[in-house]
C-alpha cells in the first residue's frame, strides 16, 4: 500500500481500508503514549506523598527525567501513522522536549479515553449474551449485531483520531518553514523546465529526424522504380527503404512517448485512449471531462497513467484493464485497474514512487491497492485549482 499516512489511508474505499493494517497501527499508536504517560503519573503521584516541599520537588525531577525517553519514544512510534520521514531542525531537541511535556502531563490520558470510549461501545454490546445471560434471545442477538456494525466505525474514529494526532505531533517537530516551501517551489520549476525540454526534444525530432526519414524513404522508392524487380541492386535498395519506413515508425513512436501532441491539440480524453489503444492489454476506457484541465495538470495525469499502462503490460500479468477519469468537486480522480495477479511494490522498481513524487508537485495523491491475488487499483487525485 502506498499510503504513507494514516489520514492518507482515510480516503481508500471502506472494504480495503478496513482490511488494512492501519486500525490496528492507529490503535497501537495511541496505546503506546499510555504506558510512559501512566508509569510517570503514578511515580509522580507516589513522590508528591512526601512531605512538601520535598515531595513538589521529586515530582518535578520524575517528570525531568522522563523528558528524554520519552521525546526518543514520541518520535520513532510517529512511524506508525506516518511513514514521511522527520526532516531535521535546528532545535528539534526542544521541540522533542515540548512534545514530551505535552504527552506526559496532557496528552497520553486522553489518548486512552478516545480509545476507550470508541472501542467500549461495541465490545458491551457484542458481550450482552454474556454480561446479562438472563436477557431474552432476541435483544441479545439485535445487540451484538448493533455491536458488530459499529466496529467499522470505531475502527474510522481511532484512525482518525490516530491521524490527527500524528498530524499534530509532525507540525511540532518539523513545522513547514521557508525552506521548505522554497524546496517545493524549486522542484515544480524543475518539473516545469524538464516537460518543456521535452517539448523541444519532441518538436527537433518531429521537423528534423522525421523529415529526413521520409525523404529518405521517398527517394529509394524511387531509386526503386529505375531498377529491375530481379537484380540484387533493387532487391538491396527496396530492403534499405523497407529499413528505413521501420525506422521511420519506430521514431515516430519515440516522438509520441516523448511528448504526446494528441494531448497538446486534443486534451486529456483523447490521449489516454490513444495510449490505451497502443497497449497489448486490452484497456477500457471511461474519460470525461467538461473542459480542458490546466496544462500541469492534464500533463501529470496523462504521465501517471502511461506509466501505470506500462506496469499493466510489463508487471500485471493481466488480461484486461480500465481507466476511469472524473473532475469531482475540483479535483481530477483517475483510476487504473486490472484483472492481474497484485502484489505491486513500491520498493521493487515499478515506478510508483516517482509517480508520487511527480504528483506531489501538483499537489496531487497517489493509492495503491493491490493485494496479492489481484485486482490491482491505482487511485490519483490531483487539484485543478
Amino acid at each position: 500500500m502506498l499510503n504513507r499516512t494514516a489520514l492518507e489511508a482515510l480516503t481508500r474505499r471502506p472494504l480495503p481500508f478496513l482490511r488494512s493494517a492501519w486500525p490496528w497501527r492507529c490503535a497501537a499508536y495511541l496505546l503506546g503514549s499510555v504506558v510512559p504517560g501512566a508509569a510517570t503519573a503514578l511515580t509522580a503521584a507516589a513522590v508528591l506523598a512526601l512531605p512538601m516541599p520535598l515531595g513538589f520537588v521529586a515530582g518535578a525531577g520524575v517528570l525531568a527525567a522522563a523528558i528524554l525517553p520519552v521525546a526518543w519514544f514520541e518520535r520513532r512510534r510517529l512511524r506508525l501513522v506516518d511513514g514521511v520521514p522527520l526532516p531535521e531542525t535546528p532545535d528539534r531537541r526542544r521541540r522533542e522536549a515540548g512534545l514530551a511535556v505535552m504527552t506526559l502531563l496532557a496528552m497520553w490520558w486522553i489518548d486512552l479515553l478516545m480509545v476507550a470510549f470508541t472501542c467500549a461501545g461495541p465490545v458491551v454490546l457484542m458481550l450482552t449474551p454474556l454480561v446479562q445471560p438472563e436477557a431474552s434471545v432476541l435483544p441479545s442477538v439485535v445487540a451484538v449485531v448493533v455491536g458488530v456494525l459499529l466496529l467499522p466505525v470505531a475502527a474510522y474514529t481511532i484512525a482518525a483520531w490516530g491521524g490527527a494526532r500524528g498530524a499534530m505531533v509532525r507540525a511540532i517537530l518539523a513545522p513547514a518553514g521557508p525552506e521548505l516551501s522554497e524546496v517545493l517551489r524549486s522542484r515544480a520549476r524543475l518539473v516545469d523546465a524538464f516537460e518543456m525540454e521535452r517539448r523541444r526534444i519532441e518538436r527537433d525530432l518531429h521537423d528534423g529526424a522525421q523529415q529526413r526519414l521520409v525523404a529518405l524513404s521517398m527517394t529509394l522508392g524511387m531509386a526503386r522504380l529505375d531498377l529491375p524487380e530481379d537484380s540484387e541492386a533493387g532487391r538491396l535498395v527496396g530492403l534499405a527503404q523497407q529499413q528505413a519506413k521501420q525506422a521511420l515508425a519506430e521514431l515516430r513512436e519515440l516522438i509520441r512517448g516523448v511528448h504526446s501532441q494528441i494531448l497538446t491539440d486534443r486534451g486529456l480524453a483523447a490521449a489516454v485512449r490513444d495510449v490505451a489503444g497502443r497497449s497489448p492489454v486490452p484497456i477500457q476506457v471511461d474519460v470525461e471531462m467538461p473542459e480542458r484541465l490546466p496544462a500541469p495538470v492534464e500533463v501529470t495525469a496523462y504521465y501517471v497513467v502511461t506509466e501505470a499502462l506500462a506496469n499493466v503490460a510489463k508487471h500485471s500479468g493481466a488480461t484486461r484493464g480500465a481507466v476511469t477519469g472524473r473532475v469531482e468537486r475540483g479535483t481530477l480522480v483517475v483510476e487504473v485497474r486490472d484483472d492481474g495477479h497484485g502484489g505491486a511494490d513500491p520498493a521493487k522498481g515499478t515506478g510508483l514512487t516517482g509517480l508520487a513524487d511527480r504528483l506531489a508537485v501538483v499537489a496531487g495523491r497517489l493509492s495503491l491497492s493491490s493485494p496479492a491475488g489481484g485486482p490491482t487499483l491505482v487511485r490519483v487525485e490531483i487539484p485543478c485549482a
